[in-house]
C-alpha cells in the first residue's frame, strides 16, 4: 500500500515536471509588453513634425546689398527697362559678399551689363531665358529656371540662401507697392530674399523704388505677379506669359 502511494506522487511530480517543461516563463509576456511600450514611445519621440519634414523654417531672410535699376534717379532709358540687370547684380553681389555699393558702382555695373547685352542683340526688356546667357556667358554662373514655381518652391531656395529672380506684372505689384510711378509697370523684375509665414509675406529687394530694400509684399499676390515676358513681345500682354523664376548657382 505505502509502495503505491510513493509510485502514485512519483507519478504526479513526474508529470509537473515534464509539462512545466513546455509552459512559457511567466515573464515573457510582461517582457515583450514592455518592448512594445518602448518601441511605441520612442516612434512618438522621434516623429518628426511638419516643419522638421518640409525642413523650413517659418521665417527667413538673406541680407545684401541693394542695387537700383535707376542709381541717380534718372529714369530715362537704359535706366527706365534695367531692372533686369539691376536683378541679377543684386545676386551677383550677394554671392561675392558685397554688402554696399556706391551710385556710381552702382551706375558703372549696369552700364557694363548692358554693353554685353547689345553685343547679343538684346532688347531693353529681357526674357528670362536671355538674363540666363546673361548669368551664365556674363557673371559666370550655373543657372536653373523653375516653371510654374510654388510659394514653397521659393522659401526652400530662398532658406538655403539662394535669392530668387522673379519678372512679374508690375500693374499687379501696385496693389501693394505704391511706390511706382503710372501704376506699375507692365514689366518688372526683382529678388526675393525671404519669407515670413506668420505675415504670409515674401521679402524682396524691388529694384524699381528708392523705398524697395527688404520690401514686403504677399505671397499670393506676389505669386499671381510673375510672368515671364511674352511671346507676342507686347508689354501689354504681360500676363500671357509664363510663369517661372530664375535661379543662378555658383
Amino acid at each position: 500500500m505505502i509502495k503505491k502511494i510513493v509510485l502514485f506522487f512519483i507519478l504526479i511530480l513526474g508529470i509537473f515536471f515534464i509539462g512545466s517543461k513546455f509552459l512559457p516563463p511567466k515573464t515573457s509576456l510582461k517582457t515583450e509588453t514592455k518592448t512594445a511600450e518602448i518601441n511605441t514611445s520612442l516612434s512618438r519621440e522621434v516623429a518628426p513634425t511638419q516643419s522638421e519634414t518640409e525642413g523650413l523654417v517659418s521665417k527667413y531672410l538673406i541680407k545684401t546689398a541693394f542695387i537700383q535699376q535707376a542709381p541717380e534717379k534718372n529714369w530715362d532709358e537704359p535706366w527706365q527697362d534695367a531692372c533686369e540687370e539691376a536683378s541679377l547684380l543684386t545676386v551677383d553681389y550677394f554671392y561675392k559678399n558685397i554688402n554696399s555699393v556706391t551710385t556710381e558702382e552702382n551706375r558703372d555695373a549696369i552700364l557694363k551689363m548692358i554693353e554685353f547685352e547689345n553685343t547679343q542683340n538684346f532688347s531693353n526688356d529681357m526674357t528670362i531665358s536671355q538674363m540666363v546667357v546673361v548669368a551664365q556667358q556674363y557673371l559666370n554662373y550655373q543657372t536653373k529656371v523653375i516653371d510654374n514655381p510654388t510659394i514653397e518652391d521659393i522659401k526652400k531656395f530662398t532658406s538655403q540662401d539662394i535669392p530668387v529672380i522673379v519678372t512679374a506684372n508690375g500693374k499687379i505689384l501696385y496693389e501693394e507697392n505704391k511706390h511706382f510711378n503710372s501704376g506699375g509697370p507692365y514689366y518688372h523684375s526683382l529678388v526675393i530674399l525671404g519669407y515670413d509665414d506668420n505675415k504670409q509675406q515674401f521679402t524682396v529687394h524691388d529694384v524699381g523704388t528708392r523705398a524697395g530694400a527688404y520690401f514686403k509684399y504677399s505671397y499670393n499676390l506676389l505669386m499671381e505677379s510673375i510672368h515671364d515676358f511674352p511671346d507676342s513681345n507686347k508689354k501689354e500682354d504681360i500676363n500671357n506669359g509664363e510663369k517661372r523664376v530664375l535661379i543662378l548657382l555658383k
